[in-house]
């Protein structure tokens, strides 16, 4: 009797709070017409080591050599904010992407956000931040001293395919959970590698002409990581951390977590340390 009784107050509840409450759904953002803002900062006046700071949000990041200006080329956006903010001051100059004012949902299928940037043979301290975006760099043939790449899930691939012309201090590249290519790095020609990673796939690629001594060290998750050193190059490889599953094939000799491949030359020494992951020792 008193389920009887029970079901139509509840739907008399039901059809009250029906009556008494809208619900409003957000507006979907539409973006705009696709615009092109030129880019271009001249080479400076005084001598010295530019600071040059890239700062990209989401979308498509293309850098390559091929210009007389320290910077040349074009940012496409179809979000009004994401206009680009060029500066300059002496030594130091940004290329920064506007702050997205989010105002209803936003139509991410239709965002078009892309630099394609030339970068000119200029000593200079390259830092690019960004986020969850795709990135294609082809950095040989430049004068980079030192080098900062940190972002966060992200589809990146960054190649020395020429030596880089001036010494490289520090290489060091910070990133989330991402997919990570790094070729040619013996030519980046830097003297100390720094690379944190959370869970993902990374491909550290070492060819390339190696001039002198190196170190790497390397911290990552839950991921799987594959370096690839050629043959003649002397690598010794440690391995600390938990779970992680190593490979490797001939032309290498263990010594409890230490891999060693013989060659002639300057040595490669790197220090791995990783989660419970799978890590390929290849050439």
């Amino acid at each position: 009797m008193y389920k009887k009784i029970l079901f139509p107050i509840l739907a008399l509840a039901l059809s009250t709070l029906a009556c008494s409450f809208n619900i409003t759904l957000p507006t979907v953002q539409p973006v705009g017409p696709t615009q092109v803002d030129d880019i271009a900062l001249p080479i400076p006046a005084v001598d010295g080591t530019v600071q040059l700071t890239l700062s990209f949000g989401a979308g498509t990041l293309l850098l390559h050599p091929g210009t007389d200006s320290l910077v040349a080329g074009t940012a496409s956006y179809n979000v009004e904010d994401f206009k680009p903010v060029v500066t300059m001051e002496g030594l130091t100059a940004s290329i920064v992407q506007g702050d997205w004012n989010v105002k209803g949902i936003p139509s991410v299928s239709d965002i078009k956000n892309e630099w394609d940037l030339s970068l000119g043979l200029v000593p200079m301290d390259l830092d690019i931040e960004a986020g969850a975006y795709k990135g294609e760099f082809e950095l040989g043939g430049l004068a980079i001293e030192n080098l900062t790449i940190s972002d966060g899930a992200s589809d990146v691939e960054v190649t020395f395919s020429e030596p880089n012309i001036t010494e490289m201090t520090l290489l060091k590249y910070t990133t989330g959970a991402s997919n990570v290519k790094l070729i040619g790095l013996a030519n980046a020609d830097f003297s100390a590698m720094e690379f944190d990673s959370g869970a993902g796939n990374y491909t550290l690629d070492f060819s390339g002409t190696l001039r002198r001594d190196a170190s790497v060290s390397i911290e990552t998750g839950v991921s799987n990581m594959t370096l690839v050193i050629p043959t003649g190059i002397p690598v010794q490889i440690t391995v600390d951390g938990g779970l992680s599953n190593v490979t490797f094939g001939s032309g290498w000799e263990k010594d409890g977590n230490v891999y060693i491949q013989e060659g002639s030359g300057p040595q490669l020494t790197i220090m791995i340390e990783i989660g419970a992951g799978n890590l390929v020792l290849t050439r």
